[in-house]
Order: C-alpha cells, then structure tokens, then sequence
C-alpha cells in the first residue's frame, strides 16, 4: 500500500491503525521501571546506572524527533516508521547481553532512544494531521495519544507477570517482537513525500522552506512558551515511570502495586486523553494545559502526604487493605488523568500556528523539551537517590516545575502564527 492509497482509507481505518501502532512502540517503553530491580541486581549496580541509561533513551528520543519528523514531512512516514520500530525492537533485544554500563548505554539508550523517535506516538499524531479532514484531527490526536495509553494499560501487568515467570532476558525479547508488529501497520498511515503533497495541493498552497518555517516557529512567543511548558510534563512523567516502581518498593509496598499503579495510569490516561481531545475543540486549549500541570502538582502532594500513614490499615468498600496500597492506586487513576492529555491540546497547538505541512518537525522540537525534561527526571531521581537515599527532592522539583508550567502556557495566542502559513479551506 502506497501513501496515496493510505490517503483512500477510511478516516477510521487511518486511526485505528495509527493507534494500534502508539499502544505497541509506547507499552514496551512504559515497562521499564521494572526491569530497573531485576537489571542493577543481576549486574551489581546502583540505580544512577540505569538511570543514565534511560535518561539518555529519553534524550535522544527528543534528539531525534525534530529530524525524524523533518524526514517523515519530506519523504512520508513509512520508511521512518519501518526503521523507528526496527531500531526499537534491536535495542530491547541487545538489552538482554548488556552487561556493562556502556552496552547498556547503546542499548536501553541510544537504540531505543532513536527507536523511539522514528516510530512512537509523534509520528502517528503528524501523519493524522496530514491524512484526516481538519474536524476528525483534534479527536484523533486525543485517540492516538490514549491508544499508547492503552498500551501502558496492558504492558505494565504484563511487564511484571514476565518478569515473574519468564526472566528479564525473555520478557524483553517477547517486547522485541511485539514492537515488529509496527511495520505492516504503518502501511495504513503512510504519507506522501513532499513533492507528491505539493503537486497535489490546492492553487495557492503555502511553499514555505523549513529554515522559513523554523525561523517563523521560534520567533512566535506563543509557540516559544508553548515549548517551555512541555519540558515539565516529560520531567514528571519520565520520573514516575522509571522510578515510581523502585519508590514503592523503598516504602514497602510490592510489586504488583507498581504494576497496577502504572496499568491505572495507562487505562484512566485513555479518559483523560480523550477528554482533552473532545474538550479541545470546545474551550482555549491553552486554559486545558494549565490546569493540567496545575492538578498534576496537586495530585503528587497528596501522594508525598499519604506516606507516614502507609502501613495503615483501611478500609474500602468492605475490603481491608492498607493507606500505601490505596494512595498508590489512587495515584494511578488521577495521574492517570493528566498523564498525556497535555499531547492533544499541545498538537493542536501547533497544527493552529504553523499548518499540517511542517507539523511533524515542529512538533518535534516542542517534544526535544519535553525529553530534556524526561532525561532530568530521569537522570535526577537516580543520581539524588544514591547520594541522599531518597526522591523527596525530585518530587517537590517536580510540584514546582507543575506550578510554573501552569503559568507559562496562560498567555499563549491560539491562531496562526503572523508570517508565511495561513490556514486554507477545508
């Protein structure tokens, strides 16, 4: 199938396999806090190592994504997609033979990095934008963005059920060849080159080069703080997904916690991302961001408020359990609705300023910040821990950095950027 018969698909066939290829490249990925035990264990390791190695996956995904996105808005996204998953699937593969810091460095972190730049949920969010009529996108992203939820949903009790029965090595093998699903699924979604989409553009169509486009991009204020706030949603995420696992264990609470924690993180993200698509199309986008990382903060200090109280038992619908069990799952299911609903308004955001024509690239620099603020997250929770023997410093960071993106993403313009790009009719 060819980009032009992807363009003949029905809107829905388009999403459906877009989102089946977010669940796939974003489960894997959102498994790794639990490999973190197993690995430094098998290998005698502190937590700063493996912590590096997934603050640099988290890096270069960020790295990565402007110039993947560039490539995938000149020569579409097939030949992105297929080497992004084929990178993915080799780096969790050769994870299973990392047996010094530097392998895992390459593996965990640069493979994948990389791998996950040309093939993760950004890519997907690009192509609809290009494929889909301008009402279905703001749905669509919020669709796109909850199938990798989903996927967090089904890989993180899966994650911790391998790990159980089968061993690290194995667990990851079987997410290799999970990941390899991807390349005949981005035949549905794939996008013309660039020369194809402009001979086939309406007379009048904007032409505007990328160095235009990048220079109109970060000379618009709104698109700048745009890409400000977003380094603090990769802060708190990338953190609570590596480190969140280990943090439970600290206060003694089991593994099957974290697991669940985190598969309630991915199915109420699927809620949260779908409402912050629907509500897009009906309230300023920029006021959605802003309560986002606000409640996000909220949420975080109750979960720091909750743990003196941890051993103590509760009860919850006739089932006697304990305050950490509860304000773990809690956790879960609040997190889980303000974990990637920040992805669709932001998307939009982009697509509203600068058009669906360069959408992937710039889109991909606003999540090079996200990713910086992912390897922070990363970087710090293992670093701070190992030399004070706790996260309690990168949890409030992460309270202070919500508040301030709150405040950041209130005065954003949503229209077009003035300059070269205006919207053309439908």
């Amino acid at each position: 199938m060819n980009a032009t018969a992807s363009r003949a698909l029905a809107p829905g066939l388009i999403i459906l396999a877009g989102c089946a290829c977010s669940m796939l490249t974003f489960g894997p990925r959102a498994t790794m806090g639990f490999f973190q035990q197993p690995i430094i264990s098998t290998n005698g390791w502190g937590r700063d190592v493996f912590a590096m190695a997934l603050a640099i996956q988290n890096l270069l995904w960020g790295v990565g994504q402007p110039f993947m996105g560039a490539i995938a808005d000149r020569f579409g996204t097939l030949r992105v997609l297929w080497i992004g998953a084929s990178l993915y699937a080799a780096g969790l593969a050769l994870m299973t033979v990392a047996g010094d810091p530097l392998t895992l460095n390459l593996t965990a972190g640069v493979l994948i990095g990389f791998g996950l730049a040309g093939s993760s949920f950004n890519l997907v969010l690009a192509a609809f934008g290009k494929l889909l009529p301008p009402e279905k996108r703001s749905m669509a992203f919020g669709a796109g963005t909850a199938a990798g939820s989903f996927g967090q949903f089904l890989f993180s009790p899966l994650g911790v059920a391998l790990i159980r029965d089968y061993g690290w090595q194995n667990a990851l093998l079987i997410f290799a060849g999970l990941t390899m699903l991807v390349l005949p699924l981005a035949l549905a979604i794939a996008t013309p080159p660039q020369k194809q989409a402009a001979a086939n553009a309406a007379p009048g169509a904007d032409n505007q080069s990328v160095k235009q486009a990048l220079n109109q991009a970060f000379r618009h204020r709104s698109y700048v703080l745009l890409v400000l706030g977003f380094f603090t949603c990769g802060f708190q995420l990338a953190f609570i997904t590596v480190h969140l696992p280990s943090y439970f264990k600290d206060i003694g609470l089991p593994p099957e916690v974290g697991g669940w924690t985190l598969a309630l993180v991915g199915i109420f993200n699927i809620v949260g991302s779908l409402s912050a698509g629907w509500l897009g199309n009906r309230m300023p986008k920029r006021w959605i961001l802003a309560a986002i990382y606000f409640a996000r903060s909220v949420v975080t200090i109750g979960l720091l408020m909750s743990i003196p109280f941890v051993a103590q038992p509760v009860s919850v619908f006739g089932i006697v359990t304990t305050v950490g069990v509860l304000s773990a799952l809690t956790f879960g299911a609040f997190t889980g609705l303000l974990w990637l609903s920040t992805v669709p308004p932001t998307a939009a955001l982009v697509s509203i300023m600068f058009g669906p024509r360069y959408m992937a690239m710039l889109y991909g620099f606003a999540f090079f910040s996200h990713q910086v603020g992912a390897f922070l997250g990363v970087w710090l929770g293992g670093l701070l821990f190992e030399r004070t023997g706790s996260y309690d410093v990168v949890w409030w960071l992460s309270v202070a950095l919500g508040v301030a993106s709150a405040i950041i993403n209130l005065p954003i313009s949503e229209r077009a950027a003035p300059g070269r790009w205006q919207p053309q009719p439908a």
